[in-house]
């Protein structure tokens, strides 16, 4: 057996749109990424979606579109690919860290309001909420708590949760990333994701003026818009308004991440059916614990973590017997570019507690039973 942690699915089909694309006469900035686009949303919920080059991307955009100073502090989960704690960085911003809870794995919505009711209303410009491995944040307690303290930006990290969704308090199931809680909200299609496009990103907005901005800030802050220009000398002109990057995706990327979206609902199905075998399988192990499901939330199994006493040796056994876990997240903390500013071990108790302890056994569509009904066998194993 070699059974990786996580692995993306190209089916006949989506090769088959690739190449409709090669064989087309646009590569890139043609009408494939407003189709994904206008697809995507009609999938989350949102009115708006913007494809960008990759989730970091997305959200460096949106912290742009925050409008964020030199100084502007956003708070952040530890535990996240470092990019949603980079993006602040990358605009002058300041990162403060706001420890987890210890169950469910989230940013802890208490903590938050503990770091924002000790200074000043409006001194925080941003929260950036992490729904890590595909569990939602109650995004409506978030936008609650921004209000509460003049916070202006809410940007959704929705990167593990496609499909994914809470209940509000009107009994209301509200998808990641719809953007009615929050003002943005980021999602990758790196491979191991629930849609893959090789690279690639999506922003979503309910704001028309966020949009027209993004749409604007991935080509170079570049528009040709006659309603935004300042000037107009003849069909070739442009204006470059902003300073940005190169963020677009191209077509072919596009057409790839389109017809895995079409498949999109079925993973889920599949993500959950794995989730419940490995849950019916684990519960009798006390040596196992397993992430926290709130009643009102609907998890989209980006990952499947556990936590275990020993981890190392249990990853090392694993990796013997041809299964490659995988361990989410190092604390973004503790990383030495984040230690320079002041962080250290101790600041984030739960963060660092869960590090130690957690593991993501294999979780992707196409696993096979007799590939999970092995992992099962090895886990059990170690612990007998």
């Amino acid at each position: 057996m070699n059974i990786p942690y996580g692995k993306q699915f190209i089916s006949d089909q989506d090769i088959a749109e690739v190449v409709k694309v090669l064989k087309s006469d646009f590569l890139t900035q043609g009408p494939n990424v407003h189709s994904f686009e206008e697809a995507f949303a009609n999938y989350i919920g949102s009115k708006y979606a913007v494809a960008v080059s990759n989730g970091t991307a997305a959200l460096d955009l949106c912290v742009k579109a925050a409008g964020c100073q030199p100084g502007d502090k956003f708070i952040t989960t530890p535990i996240t690919f470092v990019a949603s704690a980079n993006c602040v960085k990358f605009n002058s911003g300041d990162v403060v860290f706001c420890d987890i809870d210890r169950e469910t794995y989230l940013i802890d919505l208490n903590n938050i309001e503990d770091i924002l009711k000790k200074s000043a209303k409006g001194a925080y410009k941003g929260i950036i909420p992490v729904d890590f491995a595909g569990l939602p944040v109650n995004l409506e307690e978030v936008k609650f708590l921004a209000g509460k303290y003049g916070v202006e930006a809410v940007i959704e990290d929705a990167c593990h949760a496609p499909g994914a969704a809470f209940m509000d308090y009107q009994g209301g199931w509200q998808n990641c990333g719809n953007s009615v809680y929050a003002d943005l909200a980021i999602f990758s299609f790196h491979p191991v994701k629930h849609i893959a496009s090789g690279e690639g990103g999506m922003v979503t907005t309910n704001d028309e003026r966020v949009y027209n901005k993004m749409l604007m800030l991935r080509s170079h802050g570049i528009t040709k818009d006659p309603e935004l220009l300042h000037d107009s000398q003849g069909g070739w002109y442009y204006e470059m308004q902003e300073l940005s990057q190169n963020y677009r995706l191209t077509d072919f990327q596009a057409a790839l991440g389109a017809s895995q979206l079409k498949r999109a609902d079925e993973n889920m199905i599949r993500r959950r059916q794995i989730a419940k075998r490995y849950d019916d399988a684990f519960q009798q192990l006390e040596e196992i614990k397993c992430q926290k499901i709130p009643e009102n939330a609907r998890h989209a199994f980006h990952l499947y973590v556990i936590e275990v006493p020993d981890r190392k040796s249990f990853y090392d056994y694993l990796k013997q017997q041809g299964i490659h876990a995988q361990v989410h997240y190092i604390p973004a903390h503790l990383m030495p570019y984040y230690r320079q500013f002041g962080w250290e071990k101790g600041n984030m108790p739960n963060a660092e507690d869960y590090y130690d302890h957690c593991i993501s056994l294999p979780m992707f569509p196409t696993l096979k039973e007799q590939e999970q009904d092995y992992v099962i066998e090895k886990v059990k194993a170690f612990f007998a």
